[in-house]
């Protein structure tokens, strides 16, 4: 079994006490059962403090905000906090709410484009690639480094379909590896599907809908997950710990217990039994 290195750096991980609540206002919010309220992107949610603290933070499920509770900006708020607009509070400067509201959907977009090619570039079996990868990588992370205008006129689509052109190959690469007939279950509707007996090592979970399905005890073993809803999924005992692209939200909205193994850089959610 090939090992899959997890270690993301820093950079890639929420740090709020550095951020100015940008998710809490960049964000719109629709009343559903994730959201007991329903707030417009550029309007702060009107459980933001002052200090851009959340005053319910600690009852999130309890209000009616579960979906607070499964984000993760992967570090973009604090890189736009900090860097972009160097430490300017919107509250103190109101005149950037609006570029601040536009440029936080860009940067997160980035830095998720990051967290999963910095997963790549450490896969072996991708080493072929790893060249090519570790290029976009520095792409990237020059552009995170740029003004908000520069942001803001960056072709995203274009850098996502070059990143997700390299993923695909690494996936590949690697999954084929470890399983020479790899399952091929990419953007399947398994919404609700009892999957405990089935074969899932090396699978490709690319975009599946996995929402309320129970993969309880089931060997994910290099499955590709990008991508892949995990809405309440059912992940009890199932072992992740060497899943392909997989991420902190996706955990976060999933079922899982003391049991599921999950890869050494994301953390087992608290609300877990």
């Amino acid at each position: 079994m090939t090992a899959t290195p997890r270690t993301q750096p820093d950079d890639l991980r929420a740090d709020c006490g550095a951020c100015f609540g940008l998710c809490c206002l960049a964000l719109p919010f629709t009343r559903s059962s994730d959201f007991a309220l329903t707030k417009p992107a550029g309007t702060p949610c009107p459980n933001l403090a002052g200090d851009h603290r959340c005053t319910v933070h600690s009852g999130l499920r309890d209000r009616g905000f579960t979906g607070c509770t499964v984000y993760e900006c992967l570090g973009a708020g604090q890189k736009l906090s900090q860097h972009t607009f160097g430490g300017r509070d919107w509250r103190a400067h109101p005149e950037l709410v609006p570029v601040m509201t536009a440029a936080y959907p860009v940067m997160r977009h980035l830095h998720e484009l990051l967290w999963h090619l910095r997963h790549a570039a450490a896969l072996q079996p991708a080493a072929s690639v790893r060249d090519r990868v570790t290029g976009m990588i520095a792409t990237l992370d020059d552009l995170t480094l740029q003004d908000a205008d520069t942001l803001l006129a960056a072709d995203l689509p274009a850098l996502h379909a070059a990143a997700a052109e390299l993923l695909r190959t690494a996936s590949r690469l690697v999954r084929h590896h470890e399983n020479p007939r790899p399952p091929d279950h990419a953007r399947a509707d398994l919404t609700g599907r009892d999957l405990r007996r089935t074969g899932l090592r090396a699978a490709d979970l690319r975009g599946a809908l996995l929402i309320g399905a129970d993969l309880t005890g089931v060997d994910l073993g290099h499955a590709d997950l990008l991508g892949a809803d995990l809405r309440a999924t059912v992940l009890n005992g199932a072992d992740l710990s060497s899943a392909l692209f997989l991420t902190q939200p996706q955990i976060n909205a999933a079922r899982g217990d003391a049991a599921t193994g999950l890869p050494a850089d994301l953390t087992r959610p608290p609300h877990w039994s």
